[in-house]
C-alpha cells in the first residue's frame, strides 16, 4: 500500500521594515546584497550590469584588434613589397621612403598617455570604494566623503586632451617639414596608424565627461563606477596600444 508523498511548501518570510514602511514579503536568503539581482526579477543587479558592460568592451576592443593587425599587415607587406615598374632600369624598384619622424615630442606624448592610465586607475579604485561606503554614507551622524574618484576623473580627461594636443603638435612638425599623408608611403601610414588611435581615444575622453557629469546629473556611486570602470580599461589598452604603434613606427620605418 503506498501513500502520496508530500510536498513541502515554501512561504515568504515576512520582513518589516522601518519607519512607516509595512512589512514585505521577502525570501529566505533574497535581496539584493551587492552580488545578487536587482529588486525587479527583470532588471540586472549593480554586478551583472558591471560584467555585462565589461563584456562589451572587450567586443568593441576585438574589433579594434583586428584593425590595427590589418594596418600592420599592410604596413609590413607595403615595406617589404617589390615597389613600383622602373622601366628604364627593366626591374621593380623599392620606393619606401622612411618617415623622419618628431620622436621628442611622441615620446612627450607617450609619457603624458602612461600618466594618464595611472591616474585613471587610481580613479577606479576611488569608484569601487564608494560604492562600499555608499550605505555607511546614509547612515544619521555619519560623515563619509563621497565622490573622491572625481578628481582623479578630471585628471585623467586633462592628460588625454594634452596628448590629443601632443599628437596634433606633432602632426604640425611634420607638416612644416613638408611632409603630409600624401608625400609618400611611409607618411601615409604614421597619419593613418596615429590618426585612427586618436579617434579612438577620444571616444574615452567622452566616456570620461560623462564620468565626470555623473555627480551633478546626480547619478548613483553604482553607475558611477560602472561608467570609470570599463573606461579605464578601455584607456588602458589605449595606452598599450599606443605604445605599440610608436614602436613600429619607429624601429620598422
Amino acid at each position: 500500500m503506498s501513500f502520496p508523498s508530500k510536498t513541502e511548501t515554501r512561504f515568504p518570510k515576512p520582513s518589516h521594515g522601518g519607519g512607516s514602511r509595512g512589512p514585505t514579503d521577502d525570501w529566505p536568503g533574497g535581496g539584493d546584497d551587492g552580488g545578487g539581482r536587482g529588486g525587479d526579477d527583470d532588471t540586472p543587479s549593480y554586478r551583472e550590469r558591471l560584467r555585462r558592460y565589461r563584456l562589451l568592451v572587450a567586443f568593441a576592443l576585438s574589433s579594434v584588434v583586428m584593425i590595427f593587425v590589418a594596418f600592420t599587415t599592410a604596413y609590413v607587406v607595403r615595406k617589404a613589397g617589390t615597389g613600383v615598374w622602373d622601366p628604364a632600369h627593366n626591374e621593380y624598384v623599392n620606393n619606401w621612403i622612411p618617415a623622419t619622424l618628431p620622436v621628442a615630442t611622441l615620446l612627450v606624448n607617450t609619457f603624458v598617455l602612461l600618466l594618464s592610465s595611472v591616474t585613471l586607475e587610481i580613479a577606479r579604485r576611488r569608484a569601487a570604494e564608494d560604492v562600499v561606503l555608499a550605505p555607511i554614507a546614509r547612515i544619521p551622524g555619519i560623515r563619509v566623503a563621497d565622490n573622491r574618484s572625481l578628481p582623479w576623473v578630471w585628471l585623467t580627461v586633462a592628460l588625454g586632451v594634452m596628448f590629443l594636443g601632443g599628437q596634433y603638435v606633432a602632426w604640425r612638425q611634420l607638416r612644416m617639414s613638408q611632409i603630409d599623408i600624401a608625400t609618400n608611403i611611409s607618411s601615409s601610414f604614421f597619419f593613418i596608424l596615429t590618426g585612427v588611435h586618436a579617434v579612438h581615444l577620444m571616444g574615452g575622453v567622452l566616456a570620461l565627461l560623462y564620468a565626470g557629469c555623473t555627480g551633478w546629473l546626480h547619478r548613483s556611486p553604482e553607475t558611477r563606477r560602472i561608467v570609470i570602470d570599463v573606461t579605464a580599461w578601455y584607456w588602458h589598452f589605449m595606452a598599450v596600444l599606443w605604445i605599440y604603434v610608436f614602436a613600429l613606427l619607429y624601429f620598422a620605418r
